[in-house]
């Protein structure tokens, strides 16, 4: 009987690789995914059709609101997403796209879900490597939420098995992301990544995310099969 494990799910390059390892792995994945008050729904549209494709054994979508906190240019209009930031920028500081607390808050529905579910495995597509500087993708982070997901659970207190927190792409490039999604039959044109989509849901191939996904893909010498604004 295959184990089973929650997953994750934003609709991006990542989450959609980490599914695609984790099925690859023997899991029976449960994807989770969340309207947080993001300013674009593009990703839910994406994350439902990859969980659908890939047959995740089910999808959820919850609805929470982060926006009422604001505090970053992914749920407050009124802060402009950064464009063509050059890589030396990339690498510093933390940007204004960093939502606080948002994987915090997502690994602990996933922890919640998983308990229900008698899973103790939690896949999660964090990178360390090509990513924007959130504080909440480092290993450092991860290894502290399992301790706590350890603690704070009836499964975890009464030792019936330890919850392992998956981060399969921590050490990645993006270029090898998307490497070991190919060659696990990922399909990346189902996938968006881009903070400030058009009305038409086409990425717009300047903020950080784009940039730092198209530079994957011209390492693999391909062209990036999403869409994007002209």
């Amino acid at each position: 009987m295959a184990k089973k494990a929650v997953l994750l799910l934003s609709g991006g390059l990542d989450s959609a690789t980490a599914l695609a390892i984790a099925q690859s792995q023997g899991f029976e994945v449960y994807a989770l995914s969340f309207a947080y008050g993001q300013r674009h729904k593009r990703e839910l549209m994406a994350a439902q059709h990859i969980a659908a494709e890939y047959g995740a054994k089910e999808h959820r979508v919850f609805t929470i609101d982060l926006a009422g906190f604001g505090g970053s240019a992914l749920t407050d209009n009124a802060l402009n997403v950064p464009k063509d930031r050059l890589d030396e920028d990339l690498a510093r500081g933390i940007p204004i796209t960093y939502v606080p607390a948002r994987n915090t808050i997502f690994l602990s529905f996933a922890l919640a879900w998983a308990e229900v579910l008698q899973a103790y495995d939690i896949f999660i597509g964090v990178n360390a490597l090509d990513y924007s500087g959130y504080p909440d993708c480092r290993a450092e982070f991860i290894k502290a939420f399992e301790t706590m997901a350890n603690l704070a659970t009836a499964h975890g207190v009464e030792n019936k098995q330890r919850i392992t927190i998956h981060t399969p792409l921590i050490d990645l490039t993006k270029a090898e992301i998307i490497k070991k999604g190919l060659s696990l039959g990922v399909d990346y044109g189902l996938t968006t990544s881009c903070y400030d989509p058009d009305p038409q849901g086409r990425a717009c191939g300047h903020c950080d995310s784009c940039q730092l996904r198209l530079k994957g893909f011209r390492e693999n010498g391909m062209v990036d099969p999403a869409e994007y604004a002209a």
